[in-house]
C-alpha cells in the first residue's frame, strides 16, 4: 500500500543521493544492524528505544534501494542481500517482541509467519513471471505498525504492543490472500 508512494519519494530522494558515494550494500548491513539492535531493545523492554531504532532501519532499507538506483549500483546480488536481511531483520523484532514478554509465543510465532509468508507468495509469484507487490500489509506497514505499537506501549502500557502484532497477523494473512487471488487470476488469464 504505502509503496504507492514509491515515485514520489524516489523523486525526492534519488537526486540527494546520487551524490552519496557509498555502497549500497553497506547501508543494507547498517539496516540489518539497526534491526537487531530493535530486536534486543524490545527483549530488555525498551519499548520507545525499539520503536526508533526500527525506524532508523526502515529508513535505511529505503536509503539502500535509492542509493544503488542513483549511483547505478543496483545489482541482482544487492537485491537479494536486501530481500534476505529484511526476513532476518523481521523475524528478530517479532522474536524480540515476544522474548520480551509483550505477546505470547502462539501470537509471536503467528506473526513471524505471517511476516514471512507476505514475502515468500510474492517471491514465489514473480518466480512465475507475475509482480506481485500488492496488499494492504507489505513490509513498509508492518514495520510502521511496530513503530507506533512501540512508541504508543511506551505511554500507555503493553497491551499495546500485542495489539500491534495480533495487527501485524491478520494484516499478514489478509495480504497472502490478497496475493494468492491476484496471482491465481493472473494465471488463469495466460
Amino acid at each position: 500500500m504505502l509503496n504507492n508512494l514509491r515515485p514520489y519519494l524516489e523523486g525526492i530522494i534519488d537526486p540527494i543521493l546520487s551524490k552519496i558515494k557509498v555502497n549500497p550494500n553497506y547501508v543494507t548491513l547498517m539496516a540489518f544492524i539497526a534491526a537487531l539492535a530493535a530486536a534486543y531493545m524490545f527483549a530488555v523492554r525498551e519499548l520507545f528505544i525499539g520503536g526508533l531504532l526500527v525506524a532508523l532501519s526502515g529508513f535505511m532499507d529505503i536509503v539502500d534501494g535509492a542509493l544503488a538506483r542513483g549511483n547505478f549500483k543496483a545489482t541482482k546480488f544487492g537485491g537479494f542481500l536486501d530481500s534476505t536481511l529484511d526476513r532476518f531483520s523481521d523475524a528478530s523484532m517479532i522474536i524480540g517482541i515476544t522474548y520480551g514478554g509483550f505477546t505470547g509465543w502462539l501470537t509471536g510465532m503467528l506473526a513471524l509467519h505471517a511476516s514471512m509468508t507476505v514475502s515468500y507468495v510474492r517471491a514465489r509469484a514473480e518466480g512465475e513471471g507475475i509482480p506481485c507487490g500488492i496488499g494492504v500489509a507489505e513490509r513498509a506497514e508492518r514495520l510502521i505498525i511496530l513503530i507506533i505499537g512501540a512508541f504508543l506501549a511506551s505511554i500507555f502500557g503493553d497491551f499495546i504492543m500485542e495489539v500491534a502484532v495480533i495487527l501485524i497477523i491478520v494484516l499478514g494473512y489478509f495480504t497472502v490472500a490478497q496475493r494468492i487471488y491476484y496471482s491465481w487470476r493472473m494465471m488463469s488469464n495466460r
